[in-house]
């Protein structure tokens, strides 16, 4: 599938499209840079880390060095120096191969993509100036029709008027023919341009414009092609100092060697895809039906009496250049974040399920302010105090 030939009416869709194409590049670029930022400060902060916790010499520590727990320290502060390398090695190749190569590509892609859309904008206008000498030598070619029309029914009424004198009407056929000259002419220039338009506009909507199109869908393939080869590069980076998270770089590569351009391409025109053909030929309109015959020696007396003309004068017509229809598609997903269900109730109650027993609301008293009211209330304590008093008397 082809843009030129499916999106032949989208060249501001595309123009957006491509611009947004070398954004998202230029994001990723950004990204990347960040990356190597946080790796050197990494980095820097675990030498700052291992130099700080190294033995010092001439002191007790040197001593206490001879312990293999100490000895085992020391060589995990020695492995996280070299470490520290390994994240300034990721920085240095991430810099080199992705960020500055990514960088001269964005630019030459800018000034590729200027100068195909000049391109376009310079065959849209020649179009445009193309239709515009088309609709004024129409317009002329209506003009003169018309005027040719009025000085031929002037001569008629003249020719019908037995008052007027044969020199006025003489000069009445004389200035009818002039008319009906001036319409031929017009009627012949209009069919020159009308022609030249016609393999204008075929030449700008089946060669020009596709050729300008094509161009560009090689530009956003190559652009998605480097974009796939930069993640593979990335991954790779990263796999070289860092295989605990194998599986994670895996992941990456895997995503990017499912990048495809030619499918992006094609889901590009089923989102502009309008359904519209190309228009074709303009039609000729012949303005010299409405006219009632032509002029002619003889005319002098094959006229009507009452010098009216029966014929209609055609209605103006409007072509228009092409079918272009404004769509505005938004593709995008708008999702929001699920909110967990609310906890159950931490008691239910019996009146609390539906069509159940209603019984009165009992709250439980916690077992602490039973024991408290039994140690504090004064009639458990008289209570004792009588009981004591009985056991003393039972024993005297």
């Amino acid at each position: 599938m082809s843009w030129g030939t499916e999106l032949w009416d989208q060249f501001d869709n595309l123009e957006k499209h491509t611009q947004w194409g070398i954004e998202v590049l230029e994001k990723y670029i950004k990204f990347v840079k960040e990356r190597t930022e946080i790796e050197i400060g990494y980095a820097k902060q675990l030498r700052n880390l291992s130099k700080k916790y190294q033995t010092k010499k001439n002191s007790k520590e040197e001593e206490e060095s001879k312990y293999t727990s100490c000895k085992a320290f020391q060589t995990t502060l020695n492995e996280m120096n070299d470490y520290a390398g390994q994240h300034e090695v990721i920085s240095e190749n991430m810099t080199s191969q992705i960020t500055a190569e990514l960088t001269r590509f964005v630019q030459e892609l800018k000034q590729e993509r200027k100068s195909h859309f000049h391109e376009g904008r310079k065959a849209q206008q020649h179009i445009e100036t193309c239709w515009k000498q088309l609709e004024a030598s129409k317009r002329r070619f209506e003009r003169d029709c018309k005027e040719a029309e009025r000085a031929q029914q002037y001569f008629e009424k003249m020719d019908a008027d037995i008052n007027v004198t044969k020199a006025d009407v003489e000069k009445a056929r004389q200035q009818a023919q002039i008319r009906h000259q001036m319409s031929d002419d017009s009627k012949g220039e209009y069919s020159s341009v009308l022609q030249k338009f016609n393999r204008e506009q075929n030449d700008h909507y089946y060669t020009h414009i596709p050729g300008i199109f094509q161009k560009l869908q090689d530009m956003e393939e190559r652009r998605i092609g480097r974009m796939s080869d930069s993640l593979k590069t990335y991954a790779e980076i990263d796999r070289q100092v860092v295989p605990i998270i194998g599986k994670c770089l895996d992941g990456i590569t895997k995503s990017a060697e499912s990048i495809n351009g030619k499918q992006d391409s094609q889901m590009v025109i089923e989102s502009f895809k309008s359904g519209f053909e190309p228009p074709g030929d303009v039609d000729f309109e012949d303005f010299t039906q409405s006219m009632k015959r032509t002029v002619s020696d003889n005319s002098l007396t094959n006229t009507k009496a009452d010098g009216k003309s029966d014929a209609k004068v055609p209605s103006k017509s409007r072509g228009k250049l092409w079918p272009f229809i404004k769509k505005n598609k938004l593709m995008s997903l708008l999702t929001s974040p699920h909110q967990p269900p609310p906890p159950p109730p931490a008691s239910a109650s019996p009146s609390a399920v539906p069509n159940g027993p209603q019984s009165p609301k009992q709250q439980k008293e916690p077992l602490s302010h039973r024991f408290n009211d039994f140690m504090t209330s004064k009639p458990k304590i008289h209570c004792f105090r009588s009981l004591k008093r009985g056991v003393s008397c039972a024993l005297f």
